[in-house]
């Protein structure tokens, strides 16, 4: 989704047909808030099995900077250290290298809303989400540790509505959405959706309970999201408001879509989220978001819009080879990365297991999330 935005979603539109597949594709950002919600469940899920176990702290902090640091700062270092010592850098590059401190320290999504703009880190500017995910990692851990989980429901359900009520009030401020958007506290609530939701399904029956109820949900909050768009561009009358609350059920509709993922293989839509191809890319997906948005501030440079329709003689056949192009560059360096440089430190990891996380991940998974196909964090 996030892909289809940066490779299809800014190409020059001709025709109304193209203008369609443009918009369609710019809708891809929500992928971002997929990715909060099961980031925010996943996360959630490890922390509740490792409670209780010797060296809580250590073992999840040393496992997600083992899995996140290497790549990211690798690929930092390239852009900023490296890269100027054999050439001089792009201007557009040279702006995110100008602003390189806001990076370094995961604060880049707080430079990102003081510009309001998504070309303010140029190359790196899609680094916003990693930055919250990484404040997310960051306190997320203490609170699990210090409450117990009914306490924890009741906190959850807390920052969905504080959450909320903090993005209506700034947008009533005048604050841009965009920035709105790329502020933690303006994102936690979408974390804290798939943070509720493994709480929930590790009450007695929960899974069976919420999982069965998933299918509805996600139908009834899809027609929820489809009718209030429809208002607002009919309307034009409270948006400010309208757009946050719409925010807040488009984490809703993806939490409902992650427990309808875990319903028995025999369902079709959980049959082809457990697919080998969403897994073959679920595999790859941290390296494939860092090295997309490069490579499209490249093709970007490079006047690749210009040099396809060159090449095939067809602006729409040029747009349509951009994505094939950027997802198949992509997913070669991101495949690379990955048995090169980030193989090295996850084998690392076997230092930092939870000892009884697999047994108590069995028990509290009936359906689908058995330690052997629950997803690798």
């Amino acid at each position: 989704m996030v892909m289809a935005v940066h490779f299809v979603g800014d190409a020059e539109a001709r025709t109304l047909t193209q203008r369609a597949v443009v918009k369609a594709a710019s809708y891809g950002l929500l992928g971002v808030d997929l990715f909060f919600v099961l980031s925010g469940f996943l996360i959630t899920g490890l922390l509740l099995e490792a409670k209780g176990e010797p060296h809580y702290f250590r073992n999840f902090y040393a496992r997600r900077s083992l899995r996140i640091f290497p790549l990211y700062y690798f690929v930092l270092a390239m852009l900023f250290l490296v890269l100027p010592r054999f050439i001089s850098p792009s201007p557009l590059l040279e702006v995110a290298r100008s602003h390189q401190a806001w990076l370094w320290t995961y604060t880049s999504n707080f430079y990102v809303a003081a510009s309001s703009s998504w070309s303010a880190l140029t190359y790196v500017t899609h680094f916003w989400s990693l930055a919250i995910e990484e404040h997310f990692y960051l306190f997320w851990p203490l609170v699990v540790f210090s409450f117990r989980r009914p306490v924890l429901e009741r906190i959850c359900l807390g920052i969905l509505v504080g959450g909320l009520a903090l993005r209506i009030g700034l947008a009533l401020a005048g604050v841009s959405e965009l920035s709105i958007s790329v502020l933690t506290p303006c994102r936690i609530d979408t974390l804290c959706v798939g943070c509720i939701l493994a709480l929930l399904v590790r009450r007695e029956g929960g899974m069976e309970a919420w999982v069965k109820r998933s299918g509805r949900a996600a139908l009834g909050l899809g027609a929820a999201i489809v009718l209030l768009s429809a208002f607002c561009a009919a309307a034009k009358w409270g948006l400010p408001v309208l757009h946050q609350i719409r925010n807040s059920l488009y984490g809703l509709f993806f939490g409902a879509l992650t427990l309808l993922s875990l319903k028995r293989p025999d369902n079709l839509i959980a049959r082809a989220f457990q697919g080998p191809l969403l897994r073959f890319f679920g595999k790859y997906s941290y390296g494939l978001y860092v090295y997309h948005g490069i490579l499209t501030w490249y093709l970007l440079e490079i006047g690749i819009d210009a040099r396809l329709e060159a090449l095939l003689g067809s602006h729409a056949l040029a747009i349509a080879a951009r994505p094939v192009l950027g997802v198949g560059l992509s997913l070669v360096m991101a495949v690379l990365s990955y048995q090169l440089l980030e193989t090295r430190f996850l084998a690392l990891k076997r230092y930092f297991e939870v000892r009884g996380a697999a047994t108590h991940a069995g028990a509290s998974a009936p359906l689908a999330l058995s330690p052997s196909r629950a997803p690798r964090r």
